[in-house]
């Protein structure tokens, strides 16, 4: 399968550590937002920074990529309608964040949803107890576990599916281990998932 999404979800604060670390709550319910599709970005090319803001940040994440129509489906079925699994970097604005109180502009932009354009099927990968790892420059910045997710992939797509209809090919951002910050200029920045790969992508200033 060709990843082409007819939109994509994220899940937000999923990590209890990484809504620590943002001073949020800890949710009671999945916090979902969307992504453009024009911030839908391969392997390789560059995320542009806006000039808009001045503190953008990584965000290392397992990516679920669906394989079947899924309407209001139980959490126990759930993995049954999942292609597969990749990686991919919720990069957000963190400044713009902060002064909206909301999320759709400061992880909108284009370039801010890279993806690493390879998934693994299922029926060679599980969620379990594999390490979700970013890497900026070579320096290892972020390190959890799909284990540590507050909600898990069954329960995000229960959730998300009682809302919206999920597609074929639609992309499923889980949420973030602690250790987020800021990316600049010439970084290269590296999202892994233990079992499915490595996402690199360089960062450039917009012209």
């Amino acid at each position: 399968m060709v990843l082409s999404p007819t939109k994509i979800v994220c899940i937000g604060l999923n990590y209890r550590l990484h809504a620590l670390e943002q001073g949020k709550p800890i949710p009671e319910e999945p916090v979902i937002f969307l992504k453009a599709l024009s911030a839908f970005h391969g392997e390789s090319s560059p995320i542009v920074l806006p000039e808009e803001s001045s503190e953008v940040h990584h965000e290392a994440e397992l990516v679920v990529v669906m394989g079947k129509r899924a309407k209001k489906v139980n959490a126990a079925e759930a993995l049954d309608y999942v292609a597969g699994f990749t990686c991919g970097n919720d990069v957000t604005a963190r400044d713009l964040q902060r002064k909206d109180k909301r999320y759709t502009r400061a992880k909108g932009f284009d370039t801010f949803a890279p993806v690493l354009p390879r998934f693994v099927p299922l029926s060679e990968w599980i969620p379990g107890d594999q390490a979700v790892i970013c890497r900026v420059n070579g320096e290892e910045r972020q390190r959890g576990l799909v284990s540590d997710m507050i909600f898990s992939v069954g329960e995000c797509i229960e959730y998300i599916s009682s809302i919206m209809t999920l597609e074929p090919g639609d992309l499923i951002f889980t949420g973030t281990p602690s250790g987020v910050g800021p990316i600049h200029d010439q970084d290269v920045v590296e999202v892994e998932v233990e079992g499915i790969g490595v996402l690199r992508n360089p960062v450039q200033r917009s012209s």
